[in-house]
């Protein structure tokens, strides 16, 4: 029997910040945490985040980037953190993003020689793109995120079109595909349930009723989404289009609701933290309308699986992987025309929505416990690979001294902590030599 291990779990978005990434972290380490072994998580910092789970979290410092990246970026050299994690004796360590996280986890590999995993959740370079709107900076920036992904022991991508995505960035290792679960149990909520909601919102029994759950940004497909349901509005079909979820680019889609002349057929419910509330939600709704081609998973598509909704998504989206069209889903161009006939096929045809729902529930769920547990035991052959020397890790020479001087770095900075004041300064003054003559050193070595 394998023994029970202790793993270290890393990603750059956490509750209070809730996204797709965020929840599978929290079903990863509370699933182990409660059947398998022991886990920690860490993430950066975050004002007001209250932790209050049954496992431990680690938060070291970040910066206030979230209007500009949607979270806080983490400042992944935090000497005290290393230092008390190195204690942890951490079997294997998964980071589930390539930026802070994964800079963070090498850093700790570093220090106590665990194995490290990275799993690609999302398309990360669209996420560079949105951001960084320098044709020059952008495809430096791409680069070391390969570069990061690279240096891990093993890449597992949450789907095939994910690993394709990282393919076209330029990654040349090898991947396997470790999908997502889902926290819900399969099985509907009560009608009592759902007739409330639906009265609470002011939506007759019989309106039909889609749903979007998820962060509220354009690149989630937003704008086909707007002129479909404009369409479909000017067809004569009365229907309710329901947001659950908040972001950046909220007020801007509000307003162009409003100028599409569609502001009153939309409701706009906000983020919904609690789960068992969440799932009245799906159960209350008719379709479930996800025109996003940017996520690589779709984790709210399977949890609306889970509770017999089925989806309306983009033909050939990652989102749409395992789905069988008019079988379990309706696939559909990403076309606003095309989108906006099937909603109205759709609304005109809901007992066969409801079978669609069925085959959705009993064909594509897969729970977060059976998904950790294959993860699991995948981290038992990744530490015996590890063991023996098979890694798919690409750290080049270069890259190697470049962590094991920042690891130094770290290091003495960590020392700097417990002698005098006069003292600290010179040594603060001697690290910024030795970064200054590392930095020199790598600019000569890339000419």
């Amino acid at each position: 029997m394998n023994k029970k291990l202790n793993v270290c779990l890393l990603n750059d978005s956490f509750p209070p910040l809730i996204d797709g990434v965020a929840t599978a972290v929290i079903n990863y380490a509370q699933i182990i945490q409660h059947e398998l072994g022991s886990a920690t998580v860490v993430t950066p910092a975050y004002p007001g985040a209250e932790d209050k789970y049954d496992f431990p979290v680690v938060r070291y410092s970040s910066l206030a980037t979230e209007k500009q990246l949607g979270y806080r970026a983490g400042y992944p050299f935090s000497a005290s953190k290393l230092e008390a994690l190195k204690n942890s004796m951490f079997d294997i360590i998964h980071s589930h993003c390539p930026f802070a996280s994964t800079v963070f986890a090498r850093n700790l590999k570093e220090k106590n020689g665990s194995p490290l995993i990275m799993t690609y959740h999302t398309k990360f370079n669209e996420d560079i793109k949105r951001v960084i709107d320098n044709p020059i900076i952008e495809p430096q920036i791409t680069k070391f995120v390969v570069q990061n992904i690279s240096v891990c022991d093993e890449v597992w991508t949450v789907s095939r079109g994910a690993g394709e995505n990282l393919r076209s960035i330029g990654y040349e290792g090898n991947y396997i595909i470790m999908p997502n679960g889902v926290d819900f149990p399969k099985g509907r909520a009560s009608d009592e349930e759902v007739d409330a909601l639906r009265e609470t919102y002011g939506i007759d029994p019989s309106l039909p009723l889609f749903l979007f759950v998820g962060r509220v940004f354009w690149y989630k497909g937003f704008k086909v989404m707007l002129e479909s349901l404009k369409y479909v509005s000017e067809s004569g079909m009365d229907f309710r289009m329901m947001i659950v979820g908040d972001g950046g680019d909220l007020e801007e889609i509000k307003a162009e609701a409003e100028r599409l002349g569609i502001i009153d057929k939309m409701i706009f419910a906000g983020a919904i933290n609690d789960r068992n509330e969440l799932r009245i939600y799906y159960c209350a709704a008719d379709l479930f309308f996800f025109p996003s081609v940017y996520d690589t998973n779709g984790i709210v598509v399977r949890e609306a699986a889970a509770c017999g909704l089925p989806s309306l998504l983009i033909r050939g989206s990652c989102a749409a992987e395992d789905f069988t069209n008019y079988q379990n889903a309706i696939l559909v161009a990403n076309d606003a025309f095309a989108i906006s006939k099937e909603l109205i096929h759709a609304a005109n045809h809901l007992s066969a929505l409801k079978d669609m729902g069925e085959h959705a529930m009993n064909e594509v769920y897969l729970s977060w416990e059976d998904a950790v547990k294959n993860a699991y035991e995948r981290y038992h052959i990744v530490i015996e690979n590890y063991k023996r020397g098979i890694t798919q890790s690409r750290e080049t020479k270069t890259q190697e001294v470049l962590y094991s001087s920042i690891s130094s770095i770290t290091n003495s900075i960590q020392k700097v902590r417990s002698i005098t004041a006069s003292a600290k300064r010179k040594t603060i003054k001697t690290s910024k030599t030795i970064t200054h003559a590392i930095s020199s050193n790598f600019v000569k070595k890339d000419k």
